[in-house]
């Protein structure tokens, strides 16, 4: 099955970035394998190449493979298992793979993986969401906890209500943190311009971020660990876009960069209470190759050593 989607081009640029702007729910990974697969056209010609030139005004045709009635469960997503017992999984999300279904995602998710995987997460409730305690925006990477059982489910959320938990993040940031360590606190709700956005907004929920920086790639780039206290939609990437540094790469909140694919946010380090034995656990999860990729070419084109402070995972 597949749907079919229309659009006039708004501005000049290249096809890839263009398409995601009209279909938020698509990743640009996504979007690139529609165009090499030929599922999309330009003036009804179709286009093999994400980077092509497109000007305002074209009209841009895209074929989205749909479910249907595809049964989730035979969809094979691969799983990296950081830690798991009887109530409670954690696992390290790739970059690109959304958390639940949604509306307008036509795609297979996290959620979807693990019910394959442990079918007695489907059975937790009647939602698409039983097993989520929290979420991570489709291209960030990271740790992420899930629950396997309905008691699980509510225990942990109640601890990520009470803001009981501890959230790490690695971020590559645009240009000179200065000052190199702070705490922001600006309430964040929808965008008055743009819906698919969010914004500092003086009606908005709570929020509030804290940064300290790690690594200072002249005047191009920094590294930043930065701990959220809670957890508001794109809350690092609106919070530091508000002090003038956006998250290197996320065209979504600043621009596309050359140094990495998608916006450069992994969520390092979760801790929690576990359901099973009422211990406090932390788990890391490992940078993916893009981001680390990323930090060692801006070290070495700036002859920055690691910082002493933190060890990036290898």
């Amino acid at each position: 099955m597949s749907r079919v989607t229309e659009f006039i081009a708004p501005e000049d640029g290249r096809l890839d970035l263009a398409i995601v702007g009209h279909l938020p729910a698509l990743s640009r990974s996504q979007v690139r394998r529609l165009i090499t697969d030929g599922k999309v056209q330009v003036n009804g010609a179709s286009v093999g190449k994400a980077g092509t030139a497109i000007a305002s005004g074209c009209l841009v045709r895209v074929e989205e493979p749909t479910l249907g009635d595809m049964d989730l469960a035979s969809i094979d997503i691969p799983l990296d298992v950081i830690y798991e017992d009887e109530e409670t999984l954690v696992l390290n999300k790739q970059a690109g793979l959304v958390v639940h279904p949604r509306e307008g995602v036509q795609e297979a998710t996290l959620i979807n993986a693990v019910r394959s995987r442990y079918p007695a997460v489907r059975e937790i409730d009647d939602t698409e969401r039983g097993g989520i305690v929290h979420r991570l925006d489709r291209d960030t990477s990271g740790v992420i906890a899930l629950a396997k059982s309905e008691e699980s489910q509510a225990v942990l959320k109640d601890q990520w209500r009470a803001r009981e938990t501890e959230k790490v993040y690695l971020a590559l940031v645009e240009g000179v943190l200065d000052p190199p360590e702070g705490i922001i606190e600006a309430p964040l709700g929808a965008d008055p311009d743009d819906p698919r956005r969010r914004a500092v907004v003086e009606s908005g929920q709570y929020a509030r971020s804290q940064y300290r920086l790690l690594e200072q790639y002249g005047k191009e780039a920094a590294l930043a660990m930065v701990s959220i206290y809670t957890g508001r939609t794109h809350q690092i990437r609106v919070h530091m876009l508000a002090i003038g540094h956006p998250v290197l790469g996320d065209y979504q909140y600043g621009r596309q960069s050359p140094r990495i694919g998608r916006q450069a946010l992994h969520a390092w380090r979760l801790g929690f209470t576990l359901v099973s034995n009422g211990a406090w656990r932390t788990f890391e999860a490992s940078l993916p190759p893009d981001m680390r990729n990323a930090i060692d070419a801006l070290r070495a084109d700036h002859g920055v050593r690691p910082a002493i402070e933190i060890e990036v995972p290898a």
